[in-house]
C-alpha cells in the first residue's frame, strides 16, 4: 500500500506542473491566470537636434497585471508619434522582461527634419492647429496577443498673423530733398494666409493707404523679406501697380511667400530655442512722386510676433535648459491641452535605450488713430503714434 501511495503522489505531482506549464502558455490568458501587459502612461520630450535629425525621447510605462515578473516568451513595445496625420517618429523594443507592477521603458528615436515641412503645410491648412497623437501598443508573443490603448492626443496651436490686424495709423516718409514727409500714411492693415501648396506658404496682406499730397503717388512695387528665428524663409517683391490719389484711400493687397523648403531649417531654431519662435517681415516700396521715384524702407510696417509652443507639454520651464533667449513658461498660451493618459510613475524596472532611424501670445490690436487731415501739400493734421505695431512678447 506504501509504495501505491508514493507512485500516485508523484503522478498527482507531474500532472500539477504539467498543468502550470500549460497555463503560462497561451491557455493561461484564456484561463485568466496570466494578463497581457499594456501600456500605463506615455511622455515624449524633444532631445539633441541637428539640420537633418530630431531626437524624440520616450518613456513607456508599462503596466504587468501578473503577480510575478517574468519574461513571457518575450514582450515587445512599438509607438508612433503623428503631427496631423503626418508621421514624424516611429519606435520600440522587442525582448522585454516586464517586471511585475510598472516599469518604465525608455526609448529614442531619429526623426528626419524633411518630414517637417509637411506637417508644417497641414499645419497651416489646418488653421494653425495641430493634433499631436502618440499611437502605443504592447504584444506578447507567448500569449499572441497586442494590447493597443487608445491614442493619447494633444492640441496645439499657434497664431502668426493676427497681430498684423492693425487699424493704427502710421506715416511713411521719403526722406528725400524737395519732398516733404510724410508722403503717405498706412491707416490699416490685414493678413489672411492663402492657398498653401508643396512649395509655398502665401500670406495675403492688405494696407489701407492714404495719400496727403494734390498728386497722384504710384506704389509701383512692394518688397520684402521675411524671417523666422533670423533664418529667411521668403523673400520677395510684388509686380503689380497701386496708385494712390490726391487726398484719398487706396486699398494695395500683396502677398508674401514663405518657401516650405526653408522650413526644416527654421524648426532646428525653433527647439534649440526651447520652442520659441521670433517671426519678423520687413517691407520696403518703390513710390514714384511725380517725376522722382524712390525706394523707401518701411520701416514702420515692420511687423514683429513671437509665438511659443510646448508640443509634447513636457519641455523645460527653465529657458536657459534648451538655451533659448527668451522666457519660456513651460505651456505657451497658443497651447491647448486634449487628453493625456494618466500613469503610475512608480519605477521598478529600465529598458536600455534604444533607437531607430525612422522616421502666441496675444494681444489687442493696437488703438486706433484719426485720420491725417492734409490741409495743403506741407501742412498736416496727425494723432502722434509711436510709428510701428505692437511688439509682442514671448
Amino acid at each position: 500500500m506504501v509504495p501505491s501511495l508514493g507512485i500516485g503522489g508523484r503522478l498527482r505531482i507531474v500532472l500539477a506542473a504539467t498543468l502550470a506549464v500549460g497555463l503560462l502558455g497561451g491557455g493561461a490568458f484564456a484561463a485568466g491566470v496570466v494578463g497581457v501587459p499594456s501600456v500605463a502612461g506615455v511622455e515624449n520630450a524633444f532631445g539633441p537636434v541637428n539640420e537633418t535629425t530630431t531626437v524624440i525621447e520616450t518613456e513607456l510605462t508599462i503596466s504587468n497585471p501578473n503577480p510575478v515578473g517574468v519574461s513571457l516568451g518575450g514582450v515587445a513595445v512599438r509607438y508612433d508619434v503623428l503631427l496631423n496625420d503626418v508621421p514624424l517618429a516611429s519606435g520600440g523594443k522587442r525582448g522585454l522582461a516586464v517586471e511585475r507592477g510598472n516599469s518604465t521603458v525608455s526609448l529614442a528615436t531619429a526623426a528626419r527634419n524633411e518630414r517637417i515641412p509637411s506637417w508644417w503645410i497641414s499645419h497651416v491648412r489646418n488653421g494653425e492647429e495641430t493634433t499631436v497623437t502618440v499611437d502605443t501598443a504592447v504584444r506578447s508573443s507567448t500569449l499572441g496577443r497586442t494590447v493597443d490603448p487608445p491614442n493619447v492626443t494633444r492640441e496645439v496651436e499657434t497664431d502668426l498673423l493676427s497681430q498684423f490686424e492693425s487699424t493704427e495709423t502710421r506715416p511713411i516718409d521719403a526722406e528725400q530733398p524737395l519732398v516733404s514727409d510724410p508722403v503717405l500714411y498706412v491707416n490699416e492693415t490685414r493678413a489672411e494666409w492663402g492657398e498653401v501648396t508643396e512649395s509655398r506658404t502665401p500670406m495675403e496682406l492688405t494696407f489701407v493707404v492714404y495719400n496727403p499730397k494734390p498728386y497722384p503717388i504710384a506704389v509701383s512695387e512692394l518688397g520684402y523679406d521675411v524671417t523666422m528665428n533670423e533664418v529667411a524663409v521668403g523673400e520677395g517683391a510684388t509686380d503689380s501697380e497701386h496708385v494712390v490719389p490726391p487726398k484719398s484711400t487706396e486699398t494695395i493687397e500683396a502677398t508674401v511667400d514663405i518657401r516650405n523648403q526653408h522650413i526644416d531649417e527654421w524648426w532646428v531654431t525653433h527647439l534649440e530655442r526651447n520652442q520659441v519662435t521670433d517671426l519678423r517681415i520687413d517691407f520696403s516700396a518703390r513710390l514714384d512722386l511725380g517725376e522722382t521715384a524712390v525706394r523707401v524702407p518701411l520701416d514702420p510696417l515692420t511687423y514683429e510676433t513671437t509665438v511659443e509652443t510646448d508640443i509634447f507639454g513636457t519641455k523645460p520651464t527653465d529657458a536657459s535648459e534648451n538655451g533659448s533667449e527668451s522666457d519660456a513658461t513651460g505651456t505657451a498660451d497658443g497651447d491647448r491641452t486634449a487628453t493625456s493618459e494618466g500613469a503610475d510613475r512608480e519605477t521598478t524596472a529600465t529598458s536600455e535605450t534604444s533607437t531607430d532611424g525612422s522616421t502666441e501670445s496675444t494681444s489687442s490690436a493696437p488703438t486706433a488713430t484719426q485720420t491725417p487731415v492734409a490741409t495743403d501739400e506741407d501742412t498736416q493734421t496727425t494723432q502722434t503714434t509711436d510709428g510701428g505695431l505692437i511688439e509682442l512678447g514671448g
